[in-house]
């Protein structure tokens, strides 16, 4: 740029600021006190710059894989199984994205997704992960009797159809009409695990909970459940080879869970 021209960008800037950023001395320009102040502030927009130029330069969001699905999946299922993944695949770079609850339109962003549905779209090309059941669940040491149930605390997760009414149909036990209402599935089961009363879970959300004694199921009535994780990728994905090692990776991990 020419001197002129910089000095348009500074009076411009200037302008917008409503204040003066430098004195004009007849062969140099001096700082305001106004222009030092700001000197650490425009420094760190550079370097937040530079950093993010150079992390895309390098490769190191490039190379990322994006997977986007809902906090209580990452959570409970995703993230307990994460060493398995890594120990197959360990070059394997993942970026977590979620939500509370599913995004009502498709994450472009997303290389994976994994959605929570009671039926996928019919132009969403999407693959059922899971046939899963409800039921409650509580501490080990928690005591309860299903004709008392309502006389306990009971946790659910707010806008799912895996309710207590729907669990406690064709059984010989009231309505449960004192819910505790969580946005999160996951605060209803911290809740549980707590042992300050009881949660309404779901087999792919609890399992590794259950499995290393955390919580436990105190009735063995079930219900299936007309929710279902499915898996889509983006047409982008496809030619992404860590996009395939995850998506097999998953499809395995579902497989041997719905086996067993």
């Amino acid at each position: 740029m020419t001197q002129s021209a910089v000095s348009q960008q500074i009076k411009s800037l200037e302008t917008h600021l409503g204040q003066a950023l430098f004195f004009r001395r007849p062969r140099a320009l001096e700082l305001t006190v106004m222009g030092l102040n700001y000197v650490p502030v425009v420094r760190e927009a550079f370097q937040t710059l530079s950093r993010g130029t150079r992390m895309l330069v390098d490769g190191g969001v490039a190379n990322e894989l994006h997977i986007q699905t809902n906090l209580t999946f990452a959570n409970h299922w995703l993230a307990p199984r994460l060493p398995g993944l890594y120990a197959q695949h360990p070059d394997i770079h993942l970026h977590i994205s979620t939500a509370i609850w599913d995004p009502m339109e498709r994450v472009e962003e997303a290389d994976i997704e994994i959605r929570f549905l009671i039926s996928p779209e019919v132009d969403l090309n999407a693959e059922r992960l899971t046939w899963d059941h409800f039921y409650p669940v509580c501490a080990p040491d928690y005591q309860v009797d299903l004709k008392q149930i309502n006389q306990h605390r009971l946790f659910y997760c707010t806008a799912m159809m895996t309710t207590w009414d729907a669990w406690a149909e064709n059984q010989t036990i009231a309505k449960c009409p004192k819910i505790t209402h969580c946005q999160v599935l996951g605060t209803a089961l911290a809740a549980a695990e707590a042992g300050v009363g009881l949660a309404m879970a779901h087999d792919c959300t609890v399992k590794n909970s259950i499995d290393s004694g955390r919580l436990v199921r105190p009735f063995t009535h079930s219900v299936a459940m007309p929710e279902a994780y499915y898996l889509t990728l983006n047409p982008r994905a496809e030619r992404n080879p860590q996009a395939s090692q995850f998506a097999d990776w998953l499809r395995t991990e579902m497989a041997a869970d719905y086996n067993e």
